[in-house]
């Protein structure tokens, strides 16, 4: 997931510890329902501060934009029962990006558990275009 950065953003409003950021991912994902968490394998969640630029490029992130999350893998969809041993998916959680864009404690708990769902979204096999409608259907609820 990517998002155009503005220069009045750049502003930290919300900033914390890196342990608290990683309760904040860990809460998003076990607000997944359990019928997606069961299904989640050899897939690894990981926290980092800021995305690196080879993970930008990986990204397709243009210039200007950043990262708040990633997802690096073989999505569900596209993998076989006749596969050999892979090695696991990731889906990376940036902190910086999160904290820097949040307005308030609770907006940045929101941010990161709308990322973690776009993640985990990829991970099932849904394109960009998929995720973003999926998230728009999800708003309307």
């Amino acid at each position: 997931m990517f998002i155009r950065v503005h220069p009045w953003l750049e502003m930290t409003v919300t900033s914390m510890r890196p342990d608290e950021f990683d309760g904040l991912v860990a809460e998003a994902f076990e607000r997944i329902p359990s019928r997606f968490r069961k299904r989640m394998k050899n897939v690894s969640l990981m926290v980092e501060a800021e995305p690196s630029p080879e993970q930008l490029a990986r990204g397709r992130v243009p210039r200007g934009n950043t990262l708040l999350g990633l997802y690096e893998g073989r999505p569900l969809t596209r993998r076989s029962v006749f596969e050999s041993f892979a090695m696991p998916d990731r889906i990376v959680i940036f902190q910086g990006p999160h904290e820097r864009l949040a307005h308030s404690p609770e907006h940045l708990a929101q941010m990161v558990a709308g990322t973690v769902w776009h993640e985990i979204a990829h991970y099932f096999g849904l394109n960009e275009a998929q995720v973003r409608a999926a998230e728009r259907k999800r708003r309307t609820r």
